[in-house]
């Protein structure tokens, strides 16, 4: 019987190297501060994706549609919703961002599936996450709910 012995640091080396090639990135990303000066500048539909009651608790970011990713038909209703938003537009560039990055990639991930063409992740989020300190800690511009 043959036996591979492996050196318990090269062990854990491959299993990192294993699990960072399985979380596969959705598409690109933007970081707070340059989704902002785009949805100024009107480049971009930034979508805060987040739960109403996040939108009470923290704001939203300014000029942000509201659409809740959390929405009455799963995740088609959402990509339905966007798409309304946007004029049935798929190659608008949109800015998706909820509180630290982790919807936010998953529903760009489905937006891209449905065939939106431009799709970025503002992944520090509000509340901030390893991509950076997020929105809030930026001291980026917020405004109260539109549709709480």
């Amino acid at each position: 019987m043959f036996r591979i012995r492996l050196h318990p640091a090269l062990g854990a080396v491959l299993l990192l190297l294993a699990a960072a090639g399985c979380a596969r990135e959705a598409g690109p990303s933007l970081s707070a501060p340059e989704a902002h000066v785009q949805a100024q500048a009107g480049r971009l539909t930034l979508i805060d994706i987040r739960r109403p009651d996040e939108w009470k608790q923290t704001r939203v970011a300014q000029g942000a549609l509201e659409i809740d990713m959390a929405h009455p038909q799963g995740a088609a209703g959402f990509v339905k919703q966007v798409e309304a938003e946007l004029g049935g537009d798929r190659d608008a560039p949109i800015g998706l961002i909820c509180r630290t990055g982790n919807r936010s990639t998953q529903m760009q991930r489905a937006l891209v599936e449905a065939g939106f063409t431009r799709v970025y992740n503002v992944k520090e989020g509000m509340a901030g996450s390893g991509a950076g300190p997020g929105w809030i800690a930026r001291g980026l511009p917020t405004e109260a709910c539109k549709t709480c």
